[in-house]
């Protein structure tokens, strides 16, 4: 799966998961966030989120462990 970490209008970092064939800026479009913290692809493994990767055209690279540590929160309250 790909992701996008985007500042929502509070300030709280949230993260957008959504299949490989979407492309990062395809889905950027769609977002209504000023702001985009970072981009990548993620898989779900044994020991939890692995994050990497980043997008060329947006100008972003995936945090990895910032970004598995928001995946794990955004998940585990649902």
């Amino acid at each position: 799966m790909k992701y996008l970490i985007v500042e929502d209008f509070s300030g709280q970092a949230v993260p957008f998961i959504f299949p490989r064939r979407v492309d990062h800026c395809d889905m950027r479009e769609q977002l209504p966030y000023a702001r985009i913290i970072s981009a990548g692809v993620t898989e779900l493994g044994p020991q939890g989120f692995v994050c990497s990767g980043g997008n060329a055209e947006l100008g972003l690279k995936a945090r990895p462990l910032e970004d598995a540590a928001l995946l794990t929160e955004a998940f585990r309250h649902r």
